[in-house]
């Protein structure tokens, strides 16, 4: 994939993580990680024009992948290691699964965020058992302070993704993927850090070397991508995928991924948050952003995967759940479901009310509405109206659209980006 590798040889990135290292990690976390289903999508196949599995790793006790990781890093602690407790620093899944594994093993576990950490994120860390240390604005700062007091507490740091013992344990994906589908054509696979690309390309590409790994990075962090394609690329902004918007990706994986993985994609917010709504609406399961982007990469891109067996993996579900319901009210306005009209009128006695027969008439609930006299650029007997409202599809909503139009009325839905 990349010109420039960043081995001086394929064989040294073969032999810096092996099968027999992500084998070895299923043998030791069995029994203490879910094995989660994976399963045939009839409905997301018929639409994405290929035959879609999907690998539920929102299903594992924490909602996300990352435990496997961080169970087998932890099992790897010397006694002495254990006593004295281990540290991370993330504000995210590995926080969690870190800390409810060490706490399940008697380790100690510190997590350093910064203060700007949403307290439910804190407060889930805390509550499977580990102690969050606040420090710093940025991810940067709490990261500098995690590796400081691991040199004072003689603490053992472990990385969310920029090691090989938690990527050996996230590649443990692939191989219970590549059990229930031995055929599958390609595998598309989430990337922030790299970890769980490293392991599953790892195993993939030994297993069956003509399989295709296509990762998936949000556009607003195209931090891998830039990197192994060896392009200048900002970084920056608010993603719905915020498990994968990492600024700065793994050193050791980005050798593996540049080696092994044939492409990666990026796709857009308003991909991210389709999926997200498709996953709840036709699987009905919860995943953030980040689970969603294998599926928003395949969905943007239906020419490159047209006829393929596809499996994607649904990294996590821990989303805000504020959020979800943002995300999932504005997909039903995209599709005409819900809507905003702005419509114009004259300040009459009987205006509204004539307005709002047409929306009886076609059946069109409404749901809010907000009169606008003053902060208008209309004469002063003018009044704008925006009306929130409910229709069965967009065609339904069209109809309303054009009677109102006809009746000789100004009206403008609200458009979202």
């Amino acid at each position: 994939m990349s010109s420039q590798p960043i081995f001086a040889s394929d064989e040294a990135a073969r032999n810096a993580l092996t099968i027999e290292d992500v084998r070895a990690a299923a043998e030791r976390i069995d029994g203490a990680v879910v094995r989660t289903p994976m399963m045939h999508s009839i409905t997301l196949s018929q639409i994405a024009g290929c035959e879609i599995w999907l690998k539920f790793e929102n299903l594992q006790f924490t909602a996300a992948y990352k435990e496997r990781g961080a169970l087998n890093a932890l099992l790897h602690l010397s006694d002495e290691q254990k006593k004295r407790g281990v540290i991370a620093a993330s504000a995210g899944n590995h926080s969690q699964g870190l800390s409810y594994h060490g706490t399940r093993l008697g380790v100690p576990v510190t997590i350093v965020m910064p203060r700007t950490t949403p307290t439910v994120k804190v407060m889930q860390t805390e509550s499977v058992g580990g102690h969050v240390v606040l420090e710093g604005e940025t991810f940067d700062d709490a990261y500098a302070h995690a590796r400081q007091l691991e040199q004072e507490r003689g603490l053992t740091f472990i990385h969310p993704f920029d090691d090989p013992l938690v990527a050996a344990g996230q590649g443990t994906v692939a191989l219970e993927m590549l059990d229930v589908n031995a055929d599958l054509d390609c595998m598309v696979v989430p990337i922030g850090g790299g970890g769980l690309m490293s392991g599953m390309a790892t195993v993939a590409k030994t297993l069956d070397p003509e399989i295709e790994m296509i990762g998936v990075q949000a556009e607003l962090f195209p931090s891998m991508y830039a990197k192994v394609k060896g392009e200048e690329r900002e970084c920056g902004g608010d993603t719905l995928a915020e498990g994968i918007a990492v600024k700065a990706p793994g050193e050791f994986t980005s050798r593996i991924i540049a080696n092994l993985v044939d492409d990666i994609m990026l796709v857009d917010e308003r991909a991210l948050e389709e999926a997200v709504s498709l996953l709840l609406q036709i699987e009905k399961t919860v995943v953030e952003g980040a689970g969603a982007a294998g599926l928003a990469a395949v969905l943007t891109n239906p020419e490159h995967f047209a006829g393929k067996q596809v499996g994607l993996v649904l990294c996590g579900g821990n989303i805000d759940t504020r959020l979800l319901a943002n995300v999932l009210l504005r997909d039903l306005a995209r599709q005409g479901r819900l809507a905003r009209l702005r419509i114009t009128l004259q300040d009459r006695p009987g205006a509204l009310f004539k307005v709002m027969r047409e929306f009886n008439e076609h059946n069109v609930n409404i749901i809010e509405i907000y009169h606008q006299r003053i902060f208008t650029s209309l004469p002063a007997k003018g009044l704008i109206t925006d009306i929130e409202c409910e229709a069965r599809d967009r065609e339904q909503l069209d109809a309303l659209i054009h009677a109102l139009r006809a009746k000789g009325y100004a009206v403008n839905p609200v458009e979202l980006n």
